[in-house]
């Protein structure tokens, strides 16, 4: 009950001068007896609350960004009419601030025996899982004067997964991706290409690409095309310690290295390679192994969307271990981490031996364009201060870079916008090359 017993009185009284409150409670009733006769009356026809039955039904998931919708349905098992007002609780990050109040809040009307279904829209603005809280009701008596107000558990959970805004370059790389894979055929072998078709000779062929056999066996000079081979096995690799949760503008790196495994995967597996996952600090996080082309990109989705960064630092030498027994055959290893000094020398360049002398292996960062602002500022002190500490950031990460390249590395770092793109044209750059 919302307004029970003397407070129930006093609310509904407080238009009254505070010098009539004060008589003994038996003179309060006495001279009030209808308006309290009134109260009790409308708080007895309310419609209990606890007897109320509740069912979900709605969408399950929903990508960062976009809206889900959630349907209650409101079982009234009395023999009175319901007339409340509810609330379906749901956590602060389940809608854009300020759009709480509107969204959760919902007048119902549900006649004896009767049931009614109510929409709550969520949209919410961060990845994970969003459960849902308490169903409160308060029911409201014919006069509105009292009510009755209960709490409701009823379970639901919507699962918020990565928006994969990179979707909108998919297309263009497939284009090159076609080139690569039949209508322009390598015509250069390589560790990762196989052999497509012979075609006749024109000036500017590569000589040693001429096919002397099948010359011989007709009128014309034939050379022999290549083309990457398929079947060849990718490991995202995802490093969620600390670095992963610094932000970039407003995006987290973790999202950004998020979106960029997506894209990788959905070309990937269109190019009939196949791909893993593998989220690591200290210990796995998450995988994704052994999933057939159609359900690689749905299961890696699903198994990002909860994922956070871990205020650790990365295990380097269990992330090496880990990732060389999730590609026990020769391998792009794709590993998506930060390009600061301490950790890469501390971390990675003891171990990156154990990789590379096995594996290709694919390093990509978030670079922070707010660096590249700083060093180009000018005109005050300040502005020089700045430009001298984005510069020395700026050397200090192409010097890293240099070094994991000394090792045989390609090195990705690119802005949050730019990451996906970037890693999806290295993949590219190193199928045409025959280095898968």
């Amino acid at each position: 009950m919302a307004l029970t017993g003397r407070t129930a009185l006093l609310a509904a009284l407080g238009s009254i001068p505070v010098g009539v409150l004060e008589p003994s409670w038996a003179g309060f009733l006495a001279v009030n007896a209808p308006l309290v006769v009134a109260i009790l009356c409308d708080y007895a026809l309310a419609a209990p609350v606890r007897t109320l039955q509740f069912t979900r039904t709605g969408d399950t998931s929903v990508r960062l960004g976009e809206s889900a919708e959630v349907q209650l349905t409101v079982t009234n098992p009395s023999p009175r009419r319901l007339r409340a007002q509810l609330r379906d609780a749901w956590p602060p990050s389940s809608w854009i601030p300020g759009t709480e109040q509107a969204a959760s809040r919902h007048a119902v009307t549900v006649p004896a025996g009767e049931r009614r279904r109510i929409a709550t829209m969520l949209r919410p603005t961060r990845r994970g899982d969003r459960h849902a809280e308490l169903v409160t009701v308060r029911s409201y008596g014919p006069l509105g004067l009292a009510a009755r107000q209960g709490n409701h558990r009823v379970p639901w959970t919507v699962r918020v997964l990565p928006p994969f805004t990179s979707r909108k370059h998919l297309p263009s790389r497939l284009a090159r991706l076609r080139e690569l894979d039949g209508r322009t055929s390598v015509l250069t072998r390589g560790q990762g290409t196989e052999f497509d078709s012979l075609r006749e000779y024109v000036p500017g062929d590569d000589t040693r690409s001429i096919d002397w056999r099948a010359t011989a066996r007709q009128t014309t000079v034939a050379v022999r095309t290549w083309r990457p081979e398929r079947d060849r096995h990718i490991l995202i690799v995802l490093d969620t310690g600390r670095t992963s949760a610094g932000r970039v503008g407003d995006v987290p790196r973790l999202d950004a290295a998020m979106d960029s495994a997506l894209l990788l995967t959905a070309l990937a597996t269109r190019a009939g390679d196949r791909v893993d996952l593998l989220a690591y600090d200290r210990r796995i996080r998450a995988q994704v192994q052994g999933r057939a082309a159609g359900d690689v990109l749905p299961a890696m989705v699903n198994a990002l969307a909860p994922l956070e960064p871990e205020l650790v630092e990365t295990d380097a030498r269990g992330l090496s271990a880990a990732a060389l027994k999730h590609a026990p055959r020769r391998s792009l290893i794709v590993l998506l981490t930060s390009l600061d000094a301490a950790p890469i020398e501390e971390g990675l360049l003891p171990v990156l031996s154990q990789l590379t002398q096995r594996h290709t292996v694919l390093v990509a960062s978030v670079a922070d364009p707010h660096v590249e602002q700083m060093a180009d500022s000018r005109g005050t002190l300040d502005a020089v201060y700045e430009a001298a500490a984005g510069t020395q950031a700026r050397i200090q990460r192409r010097r890293t870079a240099e070094q994991l390249q000394r090792h045989g590395v390609t090195v990705v770092d690119a802005t949050p916008e730019n990451l996906a793109p970037a890693v999806a044209d290295a993949y590219l750059a190193l199928k045409a090359a025959g280095r898968l």
